[in-house]
């Protein structure tokens, strides 16, 4: 999918703290965060419908994850937190499948699954069991570190990372992106979607990217290139 700007939500922004009922998309690994961005791919039957029928009602997917990446029978049992996300972008392709963008717009509680005789579940979800205002700002110290322990962990899987670029997003943005496309397993990427606050994530964020970095290089130290 092409850059460019995204274009206006098919649903308004969710602030409430009643039960609301969406689709959801569990996808292991795939984590989106309040005020971030996630591009999906969809090719499973089940999910096309649930695209097109996300675009006719209220242009929201519940984005969360499934415990299990294979479940013997039945369906994979689900995390109990995930992000609303609403479509912002949307590119059906020839053979069916689509290309979309979320936008996240609040974490969410799940609080039971509803069978309404789709091919993709359902859920009521509490929208306002977090607070997801914009963040205070990281402490200087913070903020260098998680760029310090990025740098590093992208030196030893050997990324070729726009640092310069890297260094103007806001904490937020910084944060909320390492989390997503970092390596990790999916208990971590949900530990990181669960932290309350944000300046708990970079904390987080910080651990697992030193264990991931010391697994990588067998558990020696190499200290990162500078660029």
């Amino acid at each position: 999918m092409g850059a460019g700007p995204a274009a206006p939500a098919v649903g308004g922004p969710v602030h409430m703290s009643a039960p609301i009922r969406l689709p959801i998309f569990p996808l292991a690994g795939a984590i989106l965060f309040p005020r971030a961005q996630l591009p999906l791919h969809v090719f499973e039957p089940r999910y096309r419908d649930m695209v097109r029928d996300a675009v006719d009602g209220a242009g929201r997917i519940g984005m969360i994850q499934p415990q299990a990446m294979e479940v013997t029978s039945g369906e994979p049992p689900l995390y109990s937190v995930g992000c609303v996300g609403e479509i912002v972008g949307i590119e059906e392709l020839n053979d069916g499948r689509f290309n979309i963008v979320l936008h996240g717009s609040t974490r969410f509680r799940l609080i039971g699954e509803a069978d309404l005789g789709t091919a993709y579940r359902h859920a009521d979800v509490d929208a306002g069991a977090f607070d997801d205002d914009e963040p205070a700002p990281l402490e200087l110290i913070q903020r260098a570190e998680v760029e310090r322990e990025a740098r590093r962990l992208g030196d030893a899987l050997g990324l070729a990372v726009d640092w310069e670029a890297v260094s103007r997003l806001d904490d937020e943005m910084l944060v909320n992106a390492i989390a997503q496309v970092a390596p990790f397993d999916i208990g971590a990427k949900q530990a990181l979607l669960e932290a309350e606050k944000l300046n708990d994530r970079a904390d987080l964020l910080v651990q697992l990217m030193q264990f991931h970095r010391m697994a990588v290089n067998g558990g020696v130290e190499i200290e990162p290139t500078l660029q």
